[in-house]
C-alpha cells in the first residue's frame, strides 16, 4: 500500500487485481451493467491520482468502496434513467444459441432489476456474492465490513429477494 501511495504502478496493479471485482460489483449494484466497466476504470484512475491523500493505509478498502459508490451514484444521476434490461453483459458466453443467450440475458437482467430494488447494503453485498463470486470473508476483507455484517446482509438480502423473484416467476 505504501509503495502504491508513493506512485509505484506495480504496487497499484496489485491493489487493482485485489479490489477490481469489489469495485465492479458496487458499481453494478448502483448503475447497471452497460457502463459498469467504464465507471470501474474511472474509480481506479481517480483512486490512483488521489491515493497519496489517504492518511491511513488500513482505510483503503472502505475509502475505495465509498469512492465506487459515489462514482456509480453520480453516473446514474447523470444518465437520468435506469439501465435497459438488454444491457446486462457477458451472460451469453458459453456457446449458447442466440435464443438461449437472449433468454439468459433477459432472465439475468430481470434478476438484477429485482436485486436493485433492495436497500443499498443488501444490493451491494448480493451483487458481490452472486455476480462477482466473492465469498463472505472476501467481501468483508475488501469492503471493510465485518464478517458478521456481510453474513447478515447476505441472509436478509436473500430473504427479501426470494419473494421478489417468485413474484416475477424467476425462482
Amino acid at each position: 500500500m505504501l509503495q502504491a501511495q508513493r506512485g509505484d504502478r506495480a504496487a497499484f496493479e496489485v491493489l487493482y487485481r485485489e479490489f477490481a471485482r469489489v469495485v465492479h460489483g458496487i458499481v453494478l449494484a448502483h448503475c447497471g451493467s452497460r457502463d459498469a466497466e467504464d465507471v470501474t476504470q474511472d474509480v481506479f484512475v481517480s483512486a490512483y491520482e488521489r491515493l497519496a491523500e489517504l492518511r491511513e493505509p488500513a482505510a483503503f478498502p472502505s475509502w475505495l468502496c465509498t469512492a465506487a459508490r459515489h462514482a456509480a451514484i453520480d453516473h446514474r444521476r447523470r444518465r437520468q434513467r435506469r439501465p435497459a434490461a438488454a444491457e446486462l453483459y457477458d451472460i451469453a458466453a458459453g456457446g449458447n444459441s442466440p435464443a438461449q443467450a437472449l433468454a439468459a440475458a433477459d432472465a439475468a437482467a430481470r434478476i438484477l432489476g429485482k436485486i436493485q430494488q433492495l436497500g443499498e447494503a443488501y444490493r451491494e453485498t448480493l451483487v458481490l456474492r452472486l455476480v462477482e463470486g466473492l465469498t463472505g470473508p472476501e467481501i468483508a476483507a475488501r469492503t471493510g465490513m465485518t464478517h458478521g455484517s456481510v453474513r447478515v446482509n447476505l441472509t436478509r438480502g436473500m430473504a427479501m429477494l426470494r419473494p421478489l423473484l417468485q413474484e416475477a416467476g424467476l425462482a
